[in-house]
């Protein structure tokens, strides 16, 4: 089973995806990682992401189409999960591209849907661990007293300084823009399920799990 999440910065896409990742052995692909693992694994491709950061450029939708081509090659597992991308029209038909020639499709676009307001409410309380990325919010789910990640162990728990309001807010209309498109598109081809972002992290976790049951 292949699927995408969407939803904009803060709806939760890590945080299901991981437990995707856990309970169904699927395998996330994170734009994010895989630009940063090609960077520094030395390869053909990985030195051709190197120059393009190098500039300062854009890495292009050719690039990551390529980066994920490679992935669907060599991963094992119980379907992917693409996190971050696509987020263009251009990107969403170029993944569908790819698929059908690893003879691979898409079975489910998940739309985390939010609140701007308590979005930002929630994203501005929010730090993460910087080692294995477990994230955590000091209302709704906050670090440990003893300040060490109930994951890994670790005692560095960070802040991202574009965590702040006026950021975030730049963030949401850059989303909306890019990606509402998108939202029009899996839903025309039948594929689109909404979830409900803002409700508890479980809550999530039962409404995805029942549409990836159906």
């Amino acid at each position: 089973m292949n699927i995408i999440l969407l939803g904009p910065p803060g709806a939760g896409k890590g945080t299901q995806a991981r437990h995707l990742v856990s309970v169904r052995n699927m395998v996330q692909l994170s734009t994010g990682d895989m630009l940063r693992d090609a960077k520094s694994s030395g390869s053909k491709m990985g030195r051709k992401v190197s120059g393009v950061m190098a500039r300062g450029d854009l890495v292009t939708d050719d690039i990551v189409i390529e980066l994920i081509g490679e992935k669907l090659s060599q991963i094992e597992g119980n379907g992917l999960i693409f996190d971050g991308f696509p987020r263009t029209l251009a990107q969403a038909d170029a993944l569908g591209n790819l698929l059908a020639t690893h003879g691979e499709g898409l079975d489910n676009v998940i739309e985390l849907r939010v609140d701007d307001d308590a979005l930002v409410n929630r994203i501005t309380a929010r730090s993460s661990c910087a080692k294995c990325g477990e994230v955590y919010n000091d209302i709704t789910k906050p670090p440990p007293e003893d300040g060490k990640c109930v994951n890994c162990g670790s005692e560095e728990l960070v802040r991202r300084a574009d965590d702040n309001e006026d950021s975030l807010r730049q963030r949401l209309m850059e989303y909306y823009k890019k990606t509402s498109p998108i939202i029009g598109y899996y839903y025309a081809k039948g594929l689109l399920n909404q979830v409900e972002g803002l409700d508890p992290i479980d809550a999530v976790k039962d409404c995805i799990s029942k549409v990836l049951d159906k």
